[in-house]
């Protein structure tokens, strides 16, 4: 059963989604679901573009860090979102592009995108986020730079959650190691991947790369064991965002993890691409 939009080919029609719907239950496509087959230019983008998404994020903040998110980096052509970074003229801050979501999303959901990582030392991100900023969950974030120096980042994907308190600020995400995961040989940027997660209730997440399981986050002590969601765990609908960060913990370090200008001009590096992304809900079969 799919939705009115889905009875046409897709670009993920090959792909059966890997997460299990259920007894008695099949997974319906969501209107969120973006193939981007369209042209969206950098400046004005279009119709079917502002259908989904805006640029920038859930609110005005422009990012963290060096980041400053700008609309015109962001464009869809060749059947392809291109997330771009490039230098802010005079200074030493990142034009970054970045889009969210106008609709929330919520439990019980899959999702997934399909991307090929920028070769930069920021973040690749496909991510969702509570309008008030309280729970996160990131499907993607990755740094895909081939520098010689970040190779264990390159062969890794980050696949996190966080809980927070805003006022006085607090932060939990899981620490532990399969939260970086490796296969122990892909260098991720080198090819497209599907990246996805199954938020099948408030304590229990599952997260698949090219189809396959490779984490699963469940319980009070891996999704919020300090009890910052009083014990609802992850409840609230969310905005879906799809950005590139340079993020301060990376471009604060000593020596500062952040793109040199020939880097961010070179537009074979500058540009994460996201194919599609697709999302599903379980719903009865009958």
């Amino acid at each position: 059963m799919l939705s009115a939009g889905a009875l046409q080919a897709a670009d993920w029609d090959d792909y059966p989604v890997p997460a299990d719907a259920g007894e008695g239950m099949i997974w319906q496509l969501q209107s969120l679901s973006d193939d981007f087959n369209y042209r969206a230019p950098a400046v004005g983008k279009s119709v079917e573009f502002y259908s989904r998404w805006h640029e920038g994020f859930i609110n005005p903040w422009k990012g963290p860090g060096l980041t400053e998110w700008h609309p015109e980096y962001s464009e869809v052509d060749g059947g392809m979102l291109h997330i771009k970074a490039g230098r802010k003229p005079g200074t030493n801050k990142v034009y970054a592009g970045s889009i969210t979501s106008h609709q929330l999303v919520v439990y019980p959901l899959f999702l997934e995108v399909r991307a090929k990582l920028s070769n930069l030392v920021m973040a690749s991100d496909f991510w969702l986020l509570s309008p008030d900023s309280t729970e996160e969950i990131d499907v993607l974030e990755a740094y895909g730079s081939d520098r010689p120096d970040q190779a264990w980042f390159a062969e890794r994907l980050h696949l996190s959650h966080h809980v927070f308190i805003r006022d006085p600020f607090q932060d939990y995400q899981p620490s532990s190691t399969d939260t970086w995961y490796t296969d122990g040989k892909t260098k991720w940027q080198e090819d497209f991947h599907r990246i996805g997660v199954y938020w099948r209730d408030p304590w229990h997440l599952e997260y698949y790369v090219d189809g396959k399981l490779v984490r699963t986050a469940s319980g009070v002590d891996v999704i919020d064991p300090h009890n910052f969601t009083n014990g609802n765990g992850l409840t609230k609908p969310m905005h879906v965002i799809i950005n590139t960060e340079d993020q301060d913990w990376r471009s604060g370090a000593e020596p500062s993890i952040t793109p040199t200008d020939e880097e961010l001009a070179d537009d074979s590096k500058n540009t994460y691409l996201v194919d599609w992304v697709r999302f599903y809900k379980p719903v009865p079969a009958n």
